[in-house]
């Protein structure tokens, strides 16, 4: 174990920021950790409603962090993938059947693939976790809770935070990412055109619908996700055409109507759906994590479409890896500058794949759906390939 005493800043207290600040207090025993947040301490977020799916994985890094609260969260059982018949052929899909891939963590031999639950389920524990931390070791842990930070300056061997009082550390971690329409431009950017419309839904005869399983389906439109929430419902990722959206002027009864159309029958039939929020989706990622003793993770290093719905997993890995290395190595310039090679695979391949998937939905090339069809349906026949497809989506690329 490394025994250097650091002074590390990390700003966000979202669920990456928190879960790096939390594990950096555990696995760094004689380091400092301030964690820098915007909004106040008060502010409760428990009640967050946002829906987000995690891999095993992650789900495994909060039960280590003690910030797990099972009780809250519907497991994820099977994920099952299909794609809607062209609107000029729909009788193909009745006489050949609709291409579709189904993930099970039965035939992974996991207990489940992952697990969704909202926001606020996620970073209260973790809060509540650091919280507790920092009341045992206040010299050590300290929150800075409705202190936005104005600038970061990088110095020799250090980098100046200024929450408005200058102060100086050796690293700074960014993991206040925020989405993609507030965001200033990174390095690899792309505006797909497209708005995701989320909110729930709810099923008629929802005690007969098989449960744990997440939907998603690809469109015409885009892709479109249910995410099963514990209490039968569930979260509702809607992807559309910005330009040229078919869900803006629809009442939520014709929305209803148009979802129990596109969705494959396995879903069941959906009775309601809340009132739909909507968000413009987007890539926009840095080239390196890092710029001198200050690094990016997450949302700050990497925006995705939520098509694969990975980018909040893929956050928690940089998190993990970060600190696992730095609680390893005394020398952190030489850890920052193993930190790209090390985090590349991963992130790379996740960004391409969620980059290639989202602008397929985009191009007008004769015959796109129908290979993408193809894909889902090779990767059902090829079982190795699907179960490497499934280790990956759980824990990433090692």
């Amino acid at each position: 174990m490394n025994d250097a005493a650091l002074n590390i800043a990390v700003i966000g207290a979202g669920p990456v920021g928190l879960a790096l600040a939390l594990q950096a207090a555990r696995a760094l025993p004689h380091s400092a950790v301030t964690l820098f947040d915007a909004r106040p301490a008060e502010k409760d977020v428990s009640g967050d409603p946002r829906t987000l799916a995690l891999s095993l994985g992650s789900v495994q890094l909060l039960q280590r962090l003690g910030a797990w609260r099972a009780e809250a969260a519907q497991p994820i059982l099977e994920v099952h993938v299909s794609q809607q018949p062209p609107s000029m052929l729909p009788m193909l899909g009745e006489v050949f059947g609709e291409p579709d891939l189904r993930i099970r963590a039965l035939d992974e031999a996991v207990p489940m693939l992952g697990a969704v639950l909202s926001y606020g389920g996620i970073v209260a524990p973790l809060q509540q976790a650091w919280m507790a931390a920092e009341e045992a070791e206040p010299r050590r842990l300290r929150s800075r809770f409705g202190a936005p930070v104005a600038a970061l300056k990088n110095l020799e061997h250090g980098v100046e935070v200024d929450a408005g009082i200058a102060e100086r550390f050796d690293l700074a971690v960014v993991a206040e990412g925020g989405v993609f329409a507030d965001q200033a431009r990174k390095a690899v950017t792309h505006d797909y055109a497209q708005t995701a419309w989320v909110g729930q839904a709810t099923f008629a005869n929802a005690s007969q619908r098989a449960p744990g399983v997440a939907y998603e389906r690809f469109t015409r439109h885009g892709p479109a996700a249910l995410l099963p929430l514990k209490d039968g419902r569930a979260g509702l990722v809607w992807c559309v055409p910005s330009d040229d959206d078919p869900v803006r002027e629809l009442n939520d009864e014709q929305r209803v109507a148009v979802l129990n159309s596109i969705f494959h029958r396995a879903v069941g039939r959906i009775e309601s759906i809340s009132p739909l929020k909507c968000f413009p989706l987007g890539l926009n990622a840095e080239r390196t994590l890092t710029d001198g003793r200050t690094v990016r993770i997450g949302n700050a290093a990497q925006t995705l479409h939520p098509v694969a719905g990975q980018g909040l997993n893929l956050g928690l890995r940089d998190a993990f890896e970060l600190v696992r290395a730095l609680s390893r190595h005394a020398d952190v310039d030489a850890v920052l500058r193993r930190l790209e090679w090390q985090r590349g695979p991963d992130r790379w391949a996740m960004i391409a794949a969620t980059d290639f998937l989202a602008r397929s939905f985009t191009w007008k090339l004769p015959g796109a759906g129908a290979a993408r069809g193809l894909g889902i349906a090779a990767l059902q026949a090829l079982g190795p390939v699907k179960s490497a497809l499934a280790r990956q989506m759980m824990f990433g690329r090692r």
